[in-house]
């Protein structure tokens, strides 16, 4: 049974920093793309940040410069480390594990960026 866990997200003072963790069982994460998504309340679910299994990356350009996402293999871990976060970086986020039409999920986890 595959399962992604999502960890880290919290309640953070604009232009703080939260890391996003992504465990992963069932599955080797360096064999699929991993990826990051969000949703705001009201709004579509949108991807963040890509990390191809070659080790390309991919950001919106909103997250340029102040997020990075990464792989640890030997944990089996995916990380977004996020920084000068804004109130509109306040979402659920997802983390995704992605190879040809097999998609897997994980729960999401909560970012709230408020003074």
């Amino acid at each position: 049974q595959v399962q992604l866990v999502e960890s880290g997200g919290d309640l953070v003072q604009p232009g703080g920093s939260l890391k996003l963790s992504c465990a992963a069982s069932g599955i080797n994460f360096s064999f699929y793309n991993g990826a990051w998504y969000r949703q705001a309340p009201g709004k579509q679910r949108e991807l963040v940040a890509s990390l191809f299994r070659e080790g390309t990356t991919n950001y919106i350009d909103s997250v340029k410069g102040r997020f990075t996402l990464s792989r640890d293999n030997a944990k089996n871990t995916l990380t977004l480390e996020m920084n000068s976060l804004k109130p509109e970086d306040t979402a659920v986020y997802f983390c995704t594990a992605q190879r040809g039409a097999t998609a897997y999920w994980g729960q999401g986890t909560q970012v709230t960026v408020s003074s």
